[in-house]
Parts: structure tokens; sequence; C-alpha cells
């Protein structure tokens, strides 16, 4: 969606509790006297968004058209920001539950389990902002409006933000996205409703980025995607349309691109004729952050600030993420736009308002009484980690998994990813109260075991990664001389400057802190190892850490400090690191210094955190350390297994990044192989004649050829989420047995692919790829075995706007519980035109045990199921003739298969488009 490079404008923009009353005060000559329209909650939501902003002035409408909103104290309108993020957990706002990546959440296949997550994100988000509220705040990510899901196409696996979608598949977006909007946006029975029986919102969900958006990141704020009609309507826009017309999603965002040559953020044909006049969207459409500049700045459809935001409102955008539409007033007076249109846009976002009960008591809302103990509560942590059992993918597997305790004494995990927090979180991320890394859940999962850990090599080349140094272990530091204790002394400040008493003192064990955008004490609270007048905030605080070192050997030792932002080193009093000033990342500094064994010297550190990401390490490397491969080498060569975890983090693929690395650019990937680091260590593990494991982290598509051939067993994790670690080591000693499917085809590492910025589908994906692929869409294996049989269908010919039904029967015929994603495709038999392949058009999890059978049903519709579009036409149609239904554990391991043939049906094909 977007990178943060604009002031963060929320804090300070507080309105007191008390502003409603008081701004009802002068429209009342006595208490009798009726509230004023839009605090009536006896009207409609429309009445009482159409009477408040008839009250506004031209200003102060522009100014409720951005994201951060500012108060209209004399009406009582409280300051409120439309940014927040929910990708996969609230994220951006401190502590929060981490569920895996969306790319992981899809690799369940689950449904109803998605169903379940965003309820508990929703849950999380409903407590967060009643808590800010309660305390006076209305800064960004505290608001209710998430601009989530993601759910633009991974069709090109070196697309960065891939890992926020659903894959490449546009019927396995649909079903997942739906189902995510509505455990967001809640729905059902018990909806609370207002005097007119309107149902209120939990939160707004947002469908983004509208419409065809899938990289290069580098070029989005330029490029113009000319995809054809039929791959515009066949690929691109279906997941929008079901989000728009089953989900009922509240909002759309428009992305940065230009598409048929309009910004997607100002389009007629998306915004007006397709979202708006198509498919009966009522919602309101927000644009990508800063998108109305490139309309201007980038793109040159208009020359000005003031005709680039009359064009976008003019066009449907309705709200603005940055500050051109302050130039609305402007535009107004040069006639470019009429003070009606923005009227009318400024409705639908007061309509969201109300509908979301910002203008009413809390006690007619049962969500605003969610208590903040439900954000990371345990039960959100069990599903955390649940949803990462039900999300790794066993690629292979030569019959060295599951792992036996019984047999195994010492373990080797090596990799650069094995203790790295960051290859659980992938991007748009909360901050975990206690995120569990996969060399921490083997530690766990294998208590009895002695567990070896090397990191091997680094991440990829060139990079600079602070996370590779091990940190300075906890008994060689004290907090004082003569204390028992082991650690530094930790004195926390609510200032940048270390000035004034600490609000809270504590010993830590080590300084290896991550926040994020999160406070030091929220975990503290959480826990009740700190009470609320402890409290820390997320921004403007410092640390000072003090007590001593007493380093285990003599000689030459390296030490090092990664902050973001600030940070001072001293030892016995001389300053030996000094980088006070703001960082846009966690900075590695380092210095050698000769040390004597047993020896006490004093030691502080001291640490300031600015805005945005916070995070500090204390690291050394001591003397005669061994090179990281032959570290690694050595584990391996003592251990009975090794298990290798290595692949991406967030910090190389993701959103417009400022990475140039060989394999990486921007954000996206130029190589889809394992980095040349990781390569290496793994036929270097592989050699030492070891049974190897390899756990891979990725929000992408790796091209393994080599591993396939000769490690014995790959288990894809992708980017887990908090309890990642715990459930690699679940389904590595055979505590869950994995059931994932691949969202995504894994291609060969010699497969030349389309350019990656020809948004034409011929070749891409499982329906279009005319290869072999490493691992097909949809495939996953298990400690199990099932089979398919008895595939029957209710009929052999149907009209085109008939119906099929489709059962058949599963058993699992091993020796282990565990699930089949049973998979259903449509394959056209001699097509009179070039369509896909085939196409998912159902699938179902099911849980079975040994030797259980269960019969699987499917409904099949050729009016959805079948349809193409037309390009003469103008219209979806469904071709008349023969077709075979394919039901199986992956695109191309179908087990049963029956055909059908559809009957032409004229009355029945699609009304052209307008």
């Amino acid at each position: 969606m977007h990178t943060e490079t604009a002031p963060y404008q929320g804090r300070g923009r507080r309105v007191a509790t008390l502003a409603l009353l008081l701004a009802i005060a002068p429209c009342a000559a006595s208490a009798a006297e009726a509230p004023p329209p839009y605090l009536d909650t006896q009207r409609s939501f429309e009445q009482r968004a159409a009477d408040l902003v008839s009250r506004m002035t031209l200003e102060e409408k522009a100014a409720q058209m951005q994201n951060a909103a500012p108060a209209i104290p004399r009406l009582g309108v409280p300051a409120y920001d439309w940014w927040n993020e929910a990708l996969h957990g609230v994220a951006r706002a401190g502590g929060a539950t981490v569920f895996p990546q969306a790319i992981g959440m899809a690799a369940t296949f689950d449904v109803p389990l998605m169903h379940d997550v965003s309820t508990a994100i929703s849950d999380e988000a409903r407590a967060k902002h009643h808590e800010a509220l309660r305390h006076d705040q209305h800064a960004r990510y505290q608001g209710l409006t998430f601009w989530s899901p993601n759910i633009n196409i991974f069709r090109d696996p070196r697309w960065g933000r891939g890992q926020e979608t659903y894959g490449e598949d546009p019927f396995l977006t649909a079903r997942m996205g739906v189902t995510f909007v509505q455990g967001l946006q809640g729905e059902g029975a018990d909806v609370p409703k207002n005097a007119r029986g309107e149902a209120y919102r939990k939160l707004d969900a947002t469908a983004k980025h509208f419409a065809v958006h899938s990289g290069p990141e580098a070029d989005r704020h330029h490029f113009d995607a000319h995809p054809s009609q039929r791959d515009l309507y066949e690929t691109y826009l279906p997941a929008f349309e079901a989000l728009v017309k089953e989900g009922k999603v509240d909002s759309v965002m428009g992305a940065y691109n230009r598409v048929f040559g309009e910004s997607a953020s100002a389009s007629k044909f998306l915004l007006r004729d397709v979202l708006r006049d198509s498919w009966g969207f009522d919602g309101y459409v927000v644009s990508d952050c800063w998108a109305i500049v490139d309309i201007w700045k980038n793109h040159k459809i208009v020359a000005t600030r003031e005709e680039a935001a009359a064009l976008a409102v003019k066009h449907g955008t309705e709200l603005e993420c940055g500050e051109e539409y302050s130039t609305l007033p402007a535009a107004v007076r040069k006639g470019l736009i009429s003070e009606a249109e923005v009227d009318k846009a400024l409705q639908k976002l007061m309509y969201s308002r109300m509908r979301l009960g910002m203008f009413d008591p809390p006690e007619k809302l049962a969500w605003a009484q969610i208590p903040i103990s439900a954000n990371q509560s345990p039960e959100h942590d069990a599903l955390a980690r649940r949803t990462a059992r039900e999300s790794l993918v066993l690629l292979k597997n030569d019959g060295v998994l599951p792992l036996s305790r019984a047999k195994i004494k010492r373990i080797a995990v090596i990799g650069p990813t094995a203790d790295d927090t960051m290859a659980l979180l992938g991007n748009y991320y909360g901050t975990p109260a206690a995120p569990v890394t996969v060399l921490q859940g083997i530690r766990e999962a294998a208590p009895d075991a002695e567990v070896l850990y090397a990191r091997g090599a680094d991440l990829v080349e060139g990079r600079d990664d602070p996370a590779a140094t091990p940190l300075i272990e906890p008994q060689y530091l004290r907090p004082s001389a003569d204390s028992p204790e082991r650690g530094l002394r930790g004195e926390y400040f609510r200032n940048r400057d270390l000035s004034g008493p600490p609000a809270l003192v504590r010993t830590d064990a080590q300084i290896g802190f991550k926040w994020d955008r999160g406070s030091p004490t929220d975990n503290l609270l959480a826990r009740g190892e700190a009470g609320p007048d402890q409290a820390i905030p997320a921004d403007n605080f410092s640390i000072r850490w003090s007590g001593k070192l007493v380093p285990p050997a003599t000689g030459t030792y390296h030490l090092e400090t990664a902050a973001d932002d600030g940070v001072r080193l001293y030892l016995d009093g001389k300053r030996l690191i000094d980088r006070w000033s703001a960082s846009d990342r966690l900075h590695a500094d380092g210095v050698d210094v000769r040390l004597e064994a047993g020896r006490s010297y004093d030691l502080r550190l001291e640490y300031y955190e600015g805005e945005r990401d916070a995070g500090i390490r204390l690291a050394w490397r001591q003397p005669g350390a061994k090179p990281p491969l032959q570290d690694a080498l050595d584990a391996a060569r003592r251990a009975d297994v090794v298990v290798f975890v290595g692949g991406l983090t967030g910090d190389v693929e993701g959103e417009e990044m400022k990475v140039n690395y060989p394999g990486f650019a921007g954000g996206d990937r130029t190589d889809l192989r394992l980095p040349k680091p990781q390569r290496d260590l793994l036929e270097a593990l592989q050699g030492t004649g070891k049974p190897v494991v390899a756990v891979l982290t990725t929000g992408s598509a790796l091209a393994i050829d080599w591993a396939q051939q000769h490690v014995p067993a790959i288990l894809l994790a992708w980017y887990p989420g908090q309890r990642g670690g715990s459930a690699v080591a679940d389904v590595l000693f055979g505590d869950a047995n994995p059931g994932g499917r691949l969202p995504v085809t894994f291609y060969k590492e010699s497969e030349k692919l389309p350019a990656f910025d020809d948004y034409a589908m011929r070749g891409r994906t499982y329906r279009y790829f005319a290869g072999t692929a490493l691992y097909p869409f949809g495939h996953g294996l298990s400690y199990t075995q099932f089979a398919y049989s008895d595939l029957r269908l209710d009929r052999s010919k149907l009209a085109a706007d008939g119906n099929l039904h489709a059962t058949l029967k599963v058993k699992n015929t091993g020796q282990r519980a565990g699930d089949e994603v049973v998979q259903l495709y449509l394959h056209p038999l001699s097509p009179k035109r070039d369509r896909a392949t085939k196409e998912l058009r159902g699938f179902q999890r099911i849980a079975l045990q040994p030797g259980e059978t269960r019969e699987v049903s499917f409904a099949i519709s050729p009016q959805t199921d079948l349809r193409i579009y037309d390009e003469a036409r103008k219209a979806y149609v469904v071709d008349p003739g023969d077709y075979e239904l394919q039901v199986g554990a992956s695109s191309s391991d179908v087990r049963v298969r029956q055909r059908f043939s559809v009957q032409p049906s004229p009355g029945a094909e699609a009304k052209p488009r307008k």
C-alpha cells in the first residue's frame, strides 16, 4: 500500500472527552431541547451525516477528507486518523497478536479459520481503539478504519509485496478475502443496530489496491498498466467484485499506478464505470498514500495540485491519504469542482463514522465494551499458533520427518533466519508479546535434547545485518559488582534525554529489543511486570543500562551496538560509540577492545527513541570466534540431525524498499533462488552426511531445485507470525501433521518468466503456465495418505444457467490423523478460444482420523464458474462445450475426474457491461 515518508501528524491532536457535550451546549437553550440532528441517534446514519456536513465550512470539509482529519471543536467532531493497518493482525499500533503473513494464511485453505483470525483482529482493534479514547488519544493507528486486505493477484513471484496477498488465484483470493472482510466488519444477527434498524459496523475493511497493481515496486509511481480486457475481467477484477458484492466491503483503495492512462486513484473507468455503476458499490474510496501527488507530479495527467484533487474527487475518491485535498477550497473557487461535489464525497465519510458509532454513546455498542485484555490474549496466542501450524507446507519428505524425540539426542539448528524475529513477521505487523523463533520453538519442543545453534551465513550478500553478531549473554553481565542477578540495570525515561527520575527501573538479562511501533513497557504491563504508573510512551523515550561486564577470556573483543535511533556506549567511563541521532533503521556500530578474563569493567549503554520504529542490541564477538561457516559445520558434524532455517525476511522483500543486494532490487526480487550465502551453506551442510531438514521462511516462491534433488525434507514456513517457531517445532516432531498447500506456483530456476512489467497473463500462474513447475499450485504433503473415490455428478449435461452438484469420497488410508485440502478444478476440453488451462473453483480442508472416510460435495454454476469475458460483446459469457471436472490434492495431482457438457442457453448469457 504505502511507505511512510510524511511526518507523523496524528500526535498531539487530542480532543477532550467532553467535546461532544460541550458542542451541544450552544445549540440548546435548555436541557429539554433536542440535540442537533447529527447527534440524534433516532435518525438514520445518512441523515446525521448530511446534517453534520452542512454545518462545516469549505475549509473544514477539505480537512475532513484527508486521512489526518483534525478536530472541529465547535461541532464536537473529534480528531480522527483514517490510517490503520490489519494485514495479519493490528499493525503499527504497539502490542498486538501477530498471525502468519497473508500469504501464509492463504496457504491454510481454511475459510472458517480465516474468519476466526479476522474476528480476533477486529476484537483487538476495537479494544485498542476504545482504550485510546479512554486516554483521550486520537492518533494514527488508533482508529476503526483498516486498510486491509490486499487482494491483488500475485501474478509474478518477483513482486516483493506478493507476501501481503492471498496468492496467484482469483478464486482463492476471493474466498479468503470475503471471509477476512466479514470478520473485520462484523456480521450476524447479534450485530448492534440503531433506532432505524441499521446495522453498526465493527470496523471498516478496505479492498486494495484497485485494481491492476503488482509491481515492479521501483516504478509504481510511474507505470501505466494496459492489460487485455480478458485479463482484466478474468484475473484482476474478480476478487474485488466478490469483496464488493459478497463481502459488502466498506472501502476500496486506489493504487499508485495508471491503468489505461488514468491514475488508478482517479480513474473514471475503474471507480465510476466498474466499481459503482456496474457493481453497485456504495462505500467510499481512499487513495493510496500520496497517490494524488502522483497524478500531477509523476503521471503528469494534470498540471497542478488543485486539478489533481478535483479530478480525484470527481471520479470517485472521497478520502485522500495525504495532503493534496487541502487545495480543494481553491479548486472550488477556480471552478474545477463544485462544493456540492465535495459535500457528496464527505457525506460518505461521515456516514462511515456514524455507522462505526463514533458519535454515539459507547454503551450503545457491545464492541466498545471489549476489554483491553482481549489484546494479545492467551486465546489469540493459541489461535496464532494454530494458524501457523495450518499454514506450513511440507514440500518434500523422504522419511526424515517427523523427528523422533526418543532417537535424537543432539540437534543442530543452523541458518540466518533460525533466531531472527523478522523471519516471523513479514511486513505490516504489530509488536508480539513473546515471539517464538524456530530456534526457540525447537528448544522448547525437545527439552531433553542438546540443541546447537550457529547462524552459518549472512541472509544476503553485502548486507550490514545487525542481527549477525551474537548478543552478550547474561552470565557476563551484572547490574552491580555485588549483585547476584545477571544482566544490566535499566532506567527507563519518558523523555529523549535521560533526564529526571526514571519511570521504571528493572534488570534486563540481555539487551536485544525490537519494539517497532510499540512501547518498551507494552509487554511488561501485559505480563504484570510493570504498573500503569511505570508506562513508557511508544516514542520520545530513553533508556540507560549500567552495570559490570566480566569477559570470559583475554583477548580482542568486537563490541557492537545496533540501534534505531540514538546510542552511546561507555566502558570504564570511556565513550567507545557515539551515534546520538535519528536513524531510519536498526544501524550497527562496532569497536574492537582488548579485555582481560575475569576483570570487571564498568559498562554503560544509553539509548533514545524518537519516532516510529524502536530497537536496540548490545552484542559482541569473542576472541578466537570461528568463522560462521566453520562454526555451523562443526555443529552439524556433532548432531544427529541438522535443521537448516533460511530463506528471506521482510528486510529484503517488501514495499518500495531501499534495497539493492544481489538478487533484490527496491523490494522486489531479481533472482528466485536462495541467496548465494545460503545456497553455499546448505550445500556444505548436506555434505556432512548428516540428515538435513530445510525450513524456509519466505513470502514468495523460491527456486530451490538443488534442495529438491538433495535435501531429504523441506518445510515451507512463510512468515509464520508470533508463534511460528512453536508451530514449526510441532510439525517437525510430529505433534501436528502438516496440511498447508501452496497458493502460488514454485517455478524451476531455469524457467524464463515473462517480463515483470508485462501484465499479460499468458505464461503466468498455474492457469496459463505451460511448463512443469518445481512445485505446482495447491501442492503440499502430509505424514499420512488420502484416497479419493466415487466422484459423482448429478448430471452430465446442463444449460449455461443451470447448476451441477458433485460428490466424492476421501479416505485417510494412513496411520496418522491429518488434514487434506480437497481441490476442485474445471478444465475446458477443446476450447473454441484461448483461455485458462484449468481453474480452481472449489476447495475444502477436511480433518480425517486414520481409516475415516468423508463425503465431500461441491456446487458448480457455469455462469459463475465457467464464465469468460467476451471482448466483442463487452460481457461475461459461458462457452458451450465439453469440460472436465477434476478433483485432487493439487492443480497437477488430479485423483478423480468426470466430464460434463454445457449446452447453449442464449437467454442465460450475461448482459453487456455498461
